[in-house]
């Protein structure tokens, strides 16, 4: 094969053992990699009802027939397992020199079971792999941890690290890279520390093998030349997804003090002016020409790497109007391994329960230093961060006192930094997403705001599904950014001509929406509902309650709120759309256009078909 290596690396914790699985041509193009070959792994693998936090769940690291060659924004990697947050398939991915790496070595996927009788990391090395001992890196965090591994296998590596949060088992936790870099919002740094794997280095030299190498790199040359050439590339340059703070606060969807509310007064002190005005450097992923990693001083005079998520959730969502204390929030997530977004829906939720008498001793709005006292106490799960290490689903299950109408998450997962009031779109689109209520999949508020932003039409459903065979089937199969296209206007055609000179392979932009990703989203729309059974329900692909029943009380949209039965009409349109029944479950037929009959026999065994 040309573009993929064909090996995945197999790690049983357990046993201690090593072992290198080939797969075929056929393997490679029905799920193409990354999400693809994760969500495969994962359901023919694992047993429903297993405890994530158990031996048997399955930590899956994948690159993409693209990953780490030359091109725009191609040093990324899915890593996925069961999550330990959602209780279905969870998965994030990264930009980091580990994805790079992970293919140098020779290997597109690293599967990992069992789990270590003490802390380990895994070390590969140029198809050479094997357990070596993290005696003395267990308790550290993820700069720490790096810093180490780096001194001892070089600066040439690729290292994906969890910290304490991962180790204590912070349903959130996640895997961090480059001291800022991270991924598996789902709780993926948690399976790490469930399993005693404290960190993956991977390092390589070996060559990707190309079907048409020159062809290949005057693609990659055009591609960079395109990109920059783009109306809006260099104010992306000078504040990449931190402009997003002001465009949210002017169309009202900025979350406030715990969704809410879609404005915050003091959104001046936190908005990509402000980050630039602090701002010292940029990071970014491997063969990335528009870098989003803003690098600042914090309050503490130490570097943060911020974006537009982590701001706003720990700033304007917590009602914090000031980014240098956001900054160390945001720096001390990566450190222990949280997840930014998470964290600030949590602590969103603590202020709200603490303000309405459901947690004693809990924080008030905008209390920095008793928000950075809990940051702490929620990674080492003491006191009150015990409880709000578990996410705002199982508090608010804990606390009762109506809190679940609150509780701002989607199937477990915290909602990421968009009030949806006023977007029936774009909470269809969080309600929908793959993992829970992440924007990644499918971020159409934008596009739904220049349009028809109050209609509950048919347009939207179809936005909505086309970005998801886009963003959360195409570009996490790959495994690639969707940033130079969603941001400057990137043209879709450049990938399947990439991988067709990487590859041999012709995979259309048809194939990849119509086929493939639909392929990817009823497999793991599969591994949902067996994990359910027969309690399945579309009441599951509801969006927070709050939406629907606390109109905005300030603002131009003062009154608004979403409509439930008009949201449910766009839910059965969405289902019907997608070739599955009016529970959300795909049908027999559905399956079979998607060569996934196997599935359907499987999932038969634990909720009927149509």
């Amino acid at each position: 094969m040309y573009g993929w290596n064909g090996k995945i690396l197999r790690v049983n914790l357990s046993e201690n053992k090593v072992v290198v699985q080939n797969y075929d041509l056929d393997f490679a193009l029905k799920f193409v990699g990354g999400r693809g070959f994760a969500a495969k792994i994962l359901w023919d693998e694992l047993k429903p009802g297993i405890d994530p936090f158990s031996a048997e769940n399955k930590l899956v690291i994948a690159a993409g027939p693209l990953t780490g060659l030359p091109g725009p924004s191609l040093g990324k990697l899915v890593i996925a397992a069961k999550s330990p947050l959602t209780g279905g398939y969870g998965d994030g991915n990264i930009g980091s020199f580990a994805a790079v790496y992970l293919r140098k070595a020779g290997y597109d996927a690293v599967v990992v079971e069992g789990k270590a009788k003490e802390p380990v990391y895994l070390y590969v090395e140029n198809e050479n792999a094997s357990l070596l001992s993290a005696e003395g890196l267990w308790g550290l965090t993820t700069f720490q941890t790096e810093a180490k591994l780096k001194e001892i296998h070089g600066r040439n590596s690729g290292i994906l690290s969890i910290g304490p949060a991962g180790e204590k088992l912070v349903r959130y936790a996640t895997v961090v890279s480059q001291e800022g870099r991270a991924g598996g919002r789902p709780g993926m740094g948690a399976v790490m520390g469930s399993k005693n794997l404290k960190a993956v280095v991977f390092k390589g030299s070996l060559d990707i093998p190309l079907a048409e190498p020159e062809e290949y790199h005057s693609l990659v040359s055009r591609c960079y030349e395109t990109i920059r050439s783009r109306d809006g590339y260099d104010f992306w340059v000078r504040q990449g997804t931190m402009m997003t703070i002001e465009w949210c606060q002017e169309n009202s969807v900025l979350p406030t003090r715990n969704f809410r509310e879609g404005m915050f007064d003091f959104y001046r002190l936190i908005d990509g002016y402000a980050m630039e005005a602090a701002k010292t450097k940029r990071r970014g992923c491997p063969n990335c020409n528009m870098s989003c990693g803003n690098v600042v001083l914090d309050s503490e005079a130490k570097e943060s790497e911020l974006d537009y998520e982590n701001v706003a959730m720990l700033g304007s969502n917590i009602g914090l109007g000031h980014l240098g204390k956001v900054s160390i929030l945001n720096r001390m997530a990566d450190e222990f391994g949280l997840d930014t977004i998470s964290l600030g829906n949590v602590l969103g939720f603590a202020m709200e329960a603490t303000e309405k008498g459901l947690i004693r001793d809990g924080i008030e709005w905008g209390d920095f230093r008793r928000a950075k006292d809990l940051v702490e106490d929620i990674a080492y799960r003491r006191g009150l961060g015990n409880l709000l290490a578990e996410g705002v689903m199982r508090i608010s299950q804990k606390i009762g006192g109506g809190s679940e109408k609150w509780a701002m998450h989607v199937k477990g997962l915290e909602v990421s930094a968009y009030d949806c009031h006023t977007v029936p779109g774009m909470a269809l689109a969080f309600a929908t997403s793959s993992i829970g209520a992440h924007h990644k999949e499918a971020w159409v508020i934008s596009w739904e705001i220049r349009t028809d932003r109050a209609g509950y039409t048919r347009a939207k459903v179809e936005k909505v599904i086309e970005f998801q065979r886009i963003r959360g089937g195409m570009f996490e199969c790959l495994v690639a950014c969707r940033l130079p296209w969603i941001e400057l206007g990137f043209e879709l055609d450049w990938y399947p001509k990439l991988l067709k000179a990487a590859t041999g392979q012709t995979l259309t932009l048809e194939k990849m929406f119509n086929e493939v990703a639909d392929r990817i989203y009823a497999l793991i729309r599969a591994f949902w509902i067996r994990e359910y059974g027969n309690s399945w329900s579309k009441t599951i692909d509801y969006p927070p309650p709050r939406w629907f029943e606390e109109p905005l009380t300030k603002g131009p949209y003062k009154g608004a709120k979403l409509d439930q039965v008009k949201f449910e009409e766009l839910l059965r349109l969405y289902y019907e759309m997608r070739g599955w029944d009016s529970r959300g479950v795909p049908t027999r037929a559905t399956f079979n256009r998607l060569g996934l009959s196997d599935v359907a026999e499987e999932l038969e065994k634990y909720v009927s078909l149509t």
